[in-house]
């Protein structure tokens, strides 16, 4: 005979295990509450955090790398658009840090601001030792005739040809062609009047080969003129 607290026990177990699960519904609906009060949330809340801005040292550092790698003048605007919007501000703060530096450093370069963008150039005073690099361009700089036409038109422009001519007192087509071919001389529109002539000025190539930063660092024509 089975002693009655053992079959107590029993049925107990078999109680147990024979409990009804949640119903579907329910457990749907939990599984659902999980996903929607999970990782999600996390990510959203990442993801509309502003992102940190650039220290003044970092700055600097990547204004650097960018203009290293470059052989135009880039715009403050332009950088901008390259470090997460940077102000121009910060950015001529930068470079004049930057400036700073290799100034203490003793070093053969400078950033510049030519033709209304910033570019490291080599200091004048290294001229001389970069001669052979560019002998190709020595060999190629312009001409009396040329360095005269586009100083005209420089300091005179928007101007004709004619106008050119006047001053110079000789034909000048050609030479105006081949400052155009250079790209240093553009067009630049038309006259009001008769005929509608060609209206020719400088490009910003111009300021770039001359070290420019706009038409307004041109030197004065009164330092031009030799000395009695």
């Amino acid at each position: 005979m089975t002693p009655m607290s053992d079959t107590t026990q029993a049925t107990g177990s078999s109680d147990a295990q024979s409990a009804p699960s949640p119903e579907p519904e329910a457990a749907a609906q939990a599984a659902q509450d999980v996903v929607e009060q999970g990782p999600d949330d996390a990510g959203d809340e990442l993801a509309a955090a502003p992102a940190e801005p650039l220290t003044p040292e970092e700055l600097a550092l990547r204004i650097e790398a960018i203009l290293i790698a470059t052989d135009k003048p880039l715009t403050a605007a332009r950088l901008g658009s390259l470090l997460d919007d940077a102000p121009a501000k910060a950015i001529t703060a930068a470079v004049d840090s930057l400036n700073e530096v290799y100034e203490g450093a003793g070093r053969s370069f400078r950033i510049e601001n030519v033709a209304g963008g910033w570019q490291i150039l080599t200091l004048p005073k290294y001229k001389a030792v970069l001669a052979a690099l560019h002998r190709a361009r020595e060999e190629t700089r312009l001409g009396p005739a040329a360095m005269e036409t586009l100083a005209i038109i420089a300091y005179k422009q928007p101007i004709l040809r004619a106008q050119v001519e006047a001053i110079r007192g000789v034909a000048c087509g050609e030479v105006i062609r081949g400052l155009m071919e250079r790209r240093l001389v553009k067009i630049v529109g038309r006259a009001e009047e008769i005929g509608r002539p060609i209206l020719y000025g400088t490009t910003r190539s111009f300021l770039e080969v001359f070290g420019l930063a706009s038409l307004k660092d041109l030197p004065k024509v009164e330092e031009l003129k030799p000395k009695a």
